[in-house]
């Protein structure tokens, strides 16, 4: 039997979108608008008042292309397209990106990204470094965004240490990253429940299949923002029904520029001494 496929039509819901006067709310990261989309920290959700958000990325699976090759074939023998995306406390997208290639792996999504881009070239407007609460010691710490294993560690880019004989202090560093990562994880979780497009393979051109992945992150930040919460449908997915959300590759770098090194390993010791929480584990 063939896959389960589901259909949308991008220009109708960017029309109807346009009507709601929502289209213009589209998450994205611009050299203008960076320091208003950035500066939203995580806050005491996750104790690291620097974090700027979760980072992370998903393919979304699309029927195969007219004669696209291998460009949109991923290591889990399907045909997607990636949505990249930057999630705050409040379960919104900030920033995404849709329409990368599947056989990209998280890390090659964001470097080909304009968020990567504005990363890599300083133009994302991001606040100035700031002390820590009574870790002045440590001196002026830059905000971050976190995420995981699949991506590189940069000054403005966390991820976990790697390897699994750490010692106590990385392990700290781990568990509060991980803890912190959740919010990503959860939205990605919140979307696929709330729209049916995301259990099927999706039926339509890759253009529009982009089109319709953006309406609804733009409807889920809508919705969040207006009524306080999502809807979740009333039963949930099948057994064995064809998911059209699914992870991205690990293949993130582990070399990293040594004022990177520096800032993870000032937070590690940081959420062991003036930023320890209850919760957090006792190694």
């Amino acid at each position: 039997m063939g896959q389960s496929k589901s259909s949308c039509n991008g220009q109708l819901l960017s029309e109807e979108l346009s009507k709601l006067g929502i289209a213009e709310r589209h998450p994205r990261a611009s050299h203008n608008e960076g320091s208003v989309d950035l500066t939203v920290l995580l806050g005491p959700r996750i104790s690291n008042r620097s974090c700027l958000g979760s980072i992370d990325g998903k393919h979304v699976v699309i029927q195969a292309p007219n004669n696209s090759g291998s460009l949109f074939y991923n290591y889990k023998g399907t045909f997607s397209i990636v949505l990249l995306a930057v999630v705050d406390a409040k379960y919104c997208f900030r920033i995404i990106d849709v329409g990368s290639y599947g056989k990209t792996s998280d890390g090659g999504t964001l470097a080909n990204s304009p968020f990567g881009n504005g990363l890599r070239n300083g133009t994302l407007c991001l606040p100035e470094d700031t002390l820590l609460p009574g870790a002045d010691h440590l001196g002026p710490q830059p905000h971050v965004f976190i995420a995981d294993e699949a991506f590189p560690l940069r000054r403005d880019l966390m991820r976990p240490f790697p390897g699994t004989t750490l010692p106590s202090r990385h392990r700290v560093f781990n568990y509060r990253l991980s803890r912190a990562r959740l919010t990503v994880e959860n939205t990605f979780g919140i979307l696929a429940a709330q729209w049916r497009i995301y259990r099927l393979v999706i039926g339509v051109s890759p253009a529009n299949a982009e089109a319709c992945v953006k309406a609804t992150c733009v409807l889920h930040n809508f919705l969040w923002r207006t009524t306080g919460t999502v809807r979740y449908p009333l039963t949930p997915a099948a057994d064995g029904e064809a998911s059209a959300l699914q992870n991205v590759s690990r293949v993130g770098s582990n070399n990293a520029a040594r004022e990177a090194m520096h800032v993870r390993e000032s937070l590690a010791d940081y959420f062991c001494a003036e930023g320890a929480v209850p919760w957090q584990p006792q190694v």
